[in-house]
């Protein structure tokens, strides 16, 4: 059974769904087409795929499996012989608690009320509501101080091993990066600025962490 990612490139989640596959070496495809045919955001052939019109959303032969941590962790249960998920109980829920917690707010925080008020996906270039821009800095800053401090010395984001969670928070720190108004952050915050550079260099963030394409057009 053949492995299909439904979701843009320019796609966070898209792009963590990405970087795990690739870190169990599987073979997938990805995007809005489904055998020939261009599944529309929130149409009605999307929203009989996820009930919210969100994505991504796995194909598996006959299955679909929405929310990137569930992905994941049916990846893992499909694909048991590369398994990223820990054997042991305590880091487990650490993986679990850190990756929702990755999805929900530090996406919230990082993406949804900052990234988007700076980068417009799939429109043309609009304004820039600087006053909601300004009100979110301080949130973002704080957050990036919060991951720092988890972080802490470790190679990977909750421990000496790559989990989803690293797939989960790689991409939307790549984004950051890439913007002049927030890279500056990264760059005052060197376990994360290094954490970076780490992720990228591997052969998943290398195939997956490309420049952001014309999916993505800076706010005037």
């Amino acid at each position: 059974m053949s492995l299909h990612i439904l979701g843009p490139g320019f796609s966070t989640f898209v792009r963590s769904v990405r970087l795990y596959c690739e870190e169990k070496s599987l073979d997938y495809t990805y995007g809005l087409e489904i055998d020939g045919h261009t599944i529309a955001l929130r149409s009605p052939e999307h929203l009989a795929l996820h009930p919210f019109g969100k994505i991504p959303v796995l194909l598996h032969g006959e299955r679909r499996i929405f929310e990137t941590t569930a992905i994941c962790r049916y990846l893992d249960e499909a694909f048991p012989q590369s398994s990223l998920q820990p054997l042991d109980l305590a880091r487990k829920v650490e993986v679990d608690q850190w990756s929702a917690t990755l999805a929900l707010y530090v996406d919230d925080r990082l993406i949804r009320r900052y990234l988007l008020l700076l980068v417009s996906p799939m429109q043309s270039s609009r304004p820039v509501d600087r006053e909601a821009l300004a009100a979110s800095e301080p949130l973002v800053i704080q957050t990036l101080e919060l991951l720092e401090r988890q972080l802490g010395n470790c190679a990977f984001f909750c421990g000496a091993d790559y989990s989803m969670a690293d797939a989960i928070l790689t991409p939307m720190l790549d984004y950051l990066q890439r913007l002049p108004d927030s890279s500056v952050w990264l760059e005052r915050k060197p376990g994360l600025h290094d954490y970076l550079r780490r992720m990228r260099l591997r052969p998943s963030g290398g195939k997956v962490l490309d420049e952001p394409g014309s999916g993505l057009r800076k706010g005037g």
